[in-house]
């Protein structure tokens, strides 16, 4: 008898394990699911979820119907709970303490998991329709509109879709193309120059300025145009080859010149690099890197993308302001213009703006001793200054450069620079994450920004022309740099685009606007 009993206890025991274990996992399965939801649902399209984009209202559907599934497998279990039975045997084994959980606190945790998966449902619903109805907006907007045409002067972006960068491009929707490495691998550069050269036979069909053409290619860690450009090693690489030449001789403004060799050395960089970026189509090329090497001891955190001792040339203004030089002459020689960047510099900050925001807390009296010597030495001969998403806590403490309109101004008012102002891509962290993609593009256009930066997301476009759209409709943009940025661009740019008469997608060539 007594092992019969013992027997009995051990099943007993052995059921509710299965039982609490079972419920255990159910549990934790939808408070997953419902979290996953949430979190889904609070921004759907991040550029952090661009690879997932088009699975996230399947996704969405499956994290519901797990949701739903789980939470009624908890109200079932709440039902039987209510009205146990003799036949149900797992109910008869579970003693009664197992069973005293209080139903009321059950019902709540269904009634609140139900409302988590419904409103996550209706979130990602509504912004789903909302961006697209952006897309929409724009692609329908009449290309007649000055307001499309004068807000497509200011625009850089990257494509995923041929046909579509053509219409944008035919309806003067964007000022110019950026090239990443997904629009030309597997292709040769006739492959690419044919793509690029029917965008810009759209242009001159209807009547439009020309396309900035721009690519990252500066060699090294960066050369998103290769393959199938051929692989060149870093710009600073050549530096390190001339030995008592640039790093050893310029090392105040009073040094000697540096040498002719490595003066040349890098001239001959750019010119090659120039003539494969013009054989593809390019124009504009995002290089050199202005910023210096850094020399504190303090790295930059969670450095996935800015990585500037792969990229810089040198921890010295002087070395980085002749070879910068050098390089753009060579580019400018094959017809490619040169872009200065990350003003007002990188090498100071301690975290990666592709993800945080940072800040440049010296003070602008020694930046101007160091920093920025390249940048101002240089700046007369550069198409464009690329303004990167850092806080320059001197001049402006509550605002990124990129958004900045004292920075603007001091460029081009005390250093009295005549070119493009392009900001770095603004779907990077620091200002997506902080202002949102709206909200930068008025803040940078009304700041005088002449470009605004898309490029790892292209999709992001189109919010960004809604809102822009939007904003000009409302009177919120004063775009009173709008003739000079067409001045400047039509200026830099003048004789940089050669149509070519005979290309395969001659087809393109007559699509209207």
């Amino acid at each position: 008898m007594k092992c019969r009993e013992a027997e009995m206890r051990a099943s007993t025991l052995q059921t509710l394990l299965h039982y609490r274990l079972s419920k255990a996992f159910c549990q934790t399965l939808v408070w997953l699911a419902a979290l996953g939801a949430a979190l889904l649902a609070y921004d759907p399209f991040t550029p952090y979820l661009l690879v997932i984009r088009p699975w996230i209202l399947p996704i969405a559907g499956a994290l519901l119907a797990v949701g739903v599934l789980c939470t009624w497998s908890l109200a079932a279990q709440w039902r039987a709970r209510q009205k146990p039975t003799h036949s149900d045997e797992r109910s008869a084994a579970i003693p009664a303490h197992a069973r005293s959980l209080s139903t009321t606190a059950q019902l709540v945790e269904c009634v609140v998991l139900t409302g988590l998966f419904t409103c996550s449902a209706v979130a990602i619903g509504w912004q789903a329709w909302t961006f697209s109805n952006a897309r929409k907006l724009v692609l329908t907007h009449s290309s007649s509109s000055p307001a499309l045409t004068t807000l497509g002067r200011h625009f850089i972006i990257s494509y995923r879709d041929f046909d579509e960068a053509a219409t944008l491009t035919a309806r003067g929707a964007i000022a110019g193309i950026y090239l990443r490495s997904a629009n030309v691998q597997g292709k040769t550069p006739f492959q690419i120059r044919t793509e690029i050269m029917a965008l810009q036979r759209l242009r001159q069909r209807n009547g439009l300025p020309p396309l900035i053409i721009a690519a990252d290619q500066e060699g090294g860690a960066v050369q998103h145009m290769s393959p199938p450009l051929p692989s060149r090693p870093a710009l600073a690489q050549l530096l390190v080859d001339f030995p008592n030449t640039l790093q050893e001789e310029v090392e105040s403004p009073h040094s000697p010149k540096a040498s002719a060799d490595a003066l040349l050395a890098v001239y001959a960089y750019g010119a090659e690099q120039g003539q494969e970026l013009r054989s593809l189509g390019v124009n504009l090329n995002f290089g050199p890197v202005t910023d210096l090497t850094p020399t504190n001891n303090h790295p930059i955190t969670f450095d996935t993308h800015t990585q500037l001792d792969r990229r810089t040339l040198s921890a010295s203004p002087y070395v980085v302001a002749e070879a910068t030089s050098a390089y753009i002459h060579g580019l400018q020689h094959s017809g490619v213009q040169a872009t200065l960047k990350h003003f007002p510099g990188l090498s100071r900050t301690r975290s990666d703006t592709h993800h945080f925001s940072a800040t440049v807390e010296a003070p602008t009296s020694v930046l101007n001793q160091t920093d920025w010597i390249p940048f101002r030495q240089t700046m007369p001969q550069a198409a464009a200054i690329m303004l990167g998403h850092v806080t320059l806590t001197d001049l402006d403490p509550s605002t990124p450069a990129s958004l900045s309109a004292r920075v603007v101004s001091m460029l081009r008012h005390e250093w009295h620079y005549q070119g493009l102002f392009i900001t770095d891509d603004i779907n990077m962290g620091a200002l997506y994450h902080h202002f949102g993609i709206c909200e930068s593009t008025k803040r940078a256009l009304n700041a005088g920004v002449d470009l605004v930066l898309i490029a790892y997301d292209s999709e992001q476009f189109y919010p960004a022309m809604a809102c822009a759209l939007d904003a000009l409709d409302r009177g919120e943009l004063q775009l009173r740099q709008s003739p000079k940025t067409h001045q400047r661009i039509a200026r830099w740019f003048k004789g940089s685009v050669t149509i070519e008469e005979s290309t395969p997608n001659q087809q393109l060539a007559s699509q209207d606007a």
